[in-house]
């Protein structure tokens, strides 16, 4: 147990960190609240410092196979007229691509290598965290075991909240802080099969002049192998003021004609945006929030990562990336020195680039809705990337 680390969440950030930290020698304990981890979601992306992270764990050729090199980001208005392009990943010059990728296929990939390389009870599912205590020596994480119907008592010299933007373990060391900041918008966001769309490396956005938004992406290389593409699509529009109560549903269904009652005025057909909402299978609806950074990760034994730590807007494919490389500095900080002091490390190093991240999200969703309209708006956009790109720079170093 000597070097025996905890973790809370079998998502992508609590399964990254997971391999980062055996690939430092820790041994590692997944607590997961569901009674099984399903490969659930929709797309998502990994950008280029987050893919070298999971290259130097040996997954660059798995994902490589499971996920779409994006090699643009291109911008439309809401008729179809292109406005303005900006290359990414390797087409940028990076070292690294950017890969658009399912949640689930991803997730999937790190539970398969998590239980191939430390074994096959890693990761304890069912098991429901209720609370946290530690001494000098050790932590100790108190789970409801589902299928036992019991509480039982885990024992770590470190324990790691990676569960996620509803965080028990955020709660235990916060109380009542950070509430979800709901800016008033909701999203709709499906996944669809279709012959084509864009380059088959492309990823759309197109916008109109009140802001409403929809943004689509190839995310299967084995679907692209087969010459179809699966797109994940998202459409954004504002159902309330901002500072408006959020309502405590989540991820709910959607429904197609309240997506399309944002989308009056609209040309679907020239982007390809009437398939990709007809054709699909399930909408999941739920609210666009966020919190305000926290103080501090965590205290003594404990820490955060990932959503638990730095719940953001995803307006700038960037939350899975930062819980990727939260987990390499995790594991590079608890590897250089001693435990407390490199969670400690770890904080002072990660929390203020994920909260550069955070508020460099919030700019550029609100610099992007000021645009909409305006006859420049091809030059706004792209003043708008470049100053995002500087602005998470550090953010993207690891």
């Amino acid at each position: 147990m000597t070097r025996n680390i905890l973790i809370a969440g079998a998502g992508i950030g609590g399964l990254a960190a997971a391999l980062a930290l055996h690939d430092k020698g820790f041994g590692v304990e997944v607590l997961e609240s569901a009674r099984e981890v399903r490969p659930l979601g929709v797309g998502l992306n990994i950008q280029p410092a987050a893919v070298a992270a999971l290259d130097k764990l040996g997954l660059g050729e798995s994902l490589a196979a499971s996920g779409i090199p994006t090699a643009e980001h291109v911008y439309f208005d809401h008729l179809g007229e292109r406005l303005f392009t900006e290359p990414r990943g390797l087409a940028a010059g990076h070292e690294w691509p950017q890969y658009s990728v399912h949640r689930g296929e991803l997730q999937s990939l790190l539970l398969e290598q998590v239980r191939e390389r430390i074994g096959p009870r890693a990761v304890r599912t069912g098991a429901q965290l209720v609370d946290v205590s530690q001494d000098g020596e050790s932590v100790r994480a108190t789970v409801f075991d589902r299928a036992r119907g019991e509480h039982v008592r885990h024992t770590g010299r470190v324990l790691i909240g990676a569960d996620g933007a509803h965080s028990v373990v955020r709660e235990l060391l916060y109380p009542g802080s950070a509430p979800l900041r709901w800016n008033g918008a909701h999203f709709w966001r499906g996944i669809t099969e279709v012959d084509s769309f864009g380059t088959g490396r492309s990823f759309h956005h197109i916008s109109d002049a009140r802001g409403t938004r929809v943004v689509a992406y190839p995310i299967s290389a084995k679907a692209a192998e087969s010459g179809r593409v699966l797109v994940n699509w998202v459409v954004e529009a504002a159902v309330a003021e901002p500072g408006t109560p959020l309502e405590r549903s989540w991820n709910r269904a959607g429904r197609l004609p309240d997506l399309l009652a944002h989308l009056e005025g609209w040309e679907l057909d020239p982007l390809g945006l009437r398939e990709l909402f007809i054709g699909g299978g399930p909408i999941l609806e739920y609210p666009m929030v966020d919190r305000d950074p926290l103080p501090g990760w965590g205290a003594g034994r404990v820490s955060l990562l990932g959503d638990a730590a730095h719940l953001m807007y995803p307006v700038g494919a960037n939350g899975a990336s930062q819980a990727i490389l939260d987990a390499r500095a995790l594991a590079e900080a608890l590897d250089g020195s001693g435990l407390v002091t490199g969670l400690r490390e770890y904080e002072r190093l990660r929390l203020a680039r994920t909260t550069a991240v955070v508020l460099a999200n919030r700019e550029m969703h609100a610099a992007e809705k000021a645009s909409a309209g305006r006859a420049d708006r091809g030059e706004r956009l792209a003043a708008i990337t470049a100053d995002y790109r500087r602005a998470t720079a550090t953010g993207a170093a690891g």
